[in-house]
């Protein structure tokens, strides 16, 4: 298992500290087929349910990510990044986040002895703070929003590894976990549809990496706040305008770094990407809370997403997989 530059090719081992090739390009994960994981650091139980829901007579199948150990997605992610780099004797990371991932890689980190500092943005909410906190990590905030804390972390990893949810492909990795789950519950079949909140696309690409080693390929279709929709832009090839504040604070991402990657991945799959208004991701959310499920808000716009295409009529072959990314508990 190593890393490998997407431009040049250059091989990097896992334990590098470099966190892009020297040439500029992001990494990309090599695994033999055969060769697992690691499975030496866990926090709990990585697997969730399929819930099935219908509104307006039309079913929904949510993947219940939000009841995963720190009530996020990312768990998947973190379980498998930490375990490898522990396991070639990583002691020390650092991160960015503007809390989910930050949350999962603390804990994580916390379970396998890893000393741990997350970036955040000044403005992060105290309740993901506190979170972090809990596990012992060292929280620095940073000016200048998601960018802004980016950018610090970068300038001050000093002898730390640099354990990015976006930039490390093991993160990716941990999330192809989802695509098998999903896979197996179906009784070894693909959805029609997977509607899923996109900000820097960890998610979707696990998905995708996940369905592509299982052979078949469920139409990808990310969703986006209509107020800050860059993959939106870039896949109806319509220009880039200013981006504003969402309530789905958790895909307020305004230059994704895998943009060209995620492009990939809605296309092959025979997806779309949608954009829906921030009235729709609370309506969303309020409905699936009258259901007895509490979600974070930006969870809510993949279902307002979902909505949008079937939410008069769905043929009743098609089943849409809709994943529930983060718990209400936090905001």
């Amino acid at each position: 298992m190593y890393f490998y530059c997407e431009k040049c090719k250059k091989k990097y081992p896992i334990s590098s500290m470099n966190y892009r090739c020297e040439c500029g390009g992001m990494f990309h994960l090599n695994k033999a087929a055969n060769e697992e994981t690691v499975h030496e650091v866990t926090i709990g139980h990585m697997h969730t349910e399929l819930l099935s829901i219908k509104i307006d007579g039309i079913e929904y199948l949510l993947k219940t990510e939000n009841l995963l150990p720190t009530g996020s997605f990312k768990d998947r992610g973190a379980y498998t990044l930490i375990n490898e780099i522990h396991h070639v004797g990583i002691e020390k990371i650092a991160l960015d986040s503007a809390g989910n991932a930050g949350a999962s890689i603390a804990a994580h980190a916390a379970a396998a002895g890893i000393d741990c500092t997350v970036y955040v943005p000044k403005e992060t909410s105290p309740d993901k703070l506190r979170q972090i906190a809990a596990y012992g990590a060292k929280i620095v905030k940073a000016e200048g929003g998601r960018m802004g804390a980016c950018q610090a972390v970068k300038e001050n990893l000093g002898d730390a590894y640099y354990a990015s949810h976006v930039y490390n492909p093991l993160f990716f990795e941990g999330m192809k976990a989802m695509a098998y789950e999903i896979y197996e519950q179906l009784g070894e079949s693909v959805p029609e549809y997977i509607f899923l909140p996109v900000g820097n696309g960890t998610m979707l690409l696990g998905l995708y990496y996940g369905f592509i080693e299982i052979g078949r390929l469920p139409r990808l279709v990310p969703v986006q706040s209509k107020n800050c929709a860059p993959l939106y832009e870039a896949f109806n090839k319509i220009p880039a305008s200013p981006k504003t504040e969402t309530i789905a604070d958790s895909i307020r991402i305004e230059t994704p770094k895998r943009l060209n990657d995620m492009l990939a991945a809605v296309t092959n799959s025979g997806g779309d990407v949608l954009i829906v208004e921030d009235e729709d991701i609370v309506r969303c959310k309020e409905m699936l809370g009258r259901r007895g499920i509490y979600v974070e808000t930006t969870s809510a716009a993949a279902l307002a997403g979902a909505m949008q295409i079937f939410g008069k009529a769905k043929p009743d072959n098609y089943r849409v997989v809709v994943p529930l990314t983060g718990s209400g508990l936090k905001g």
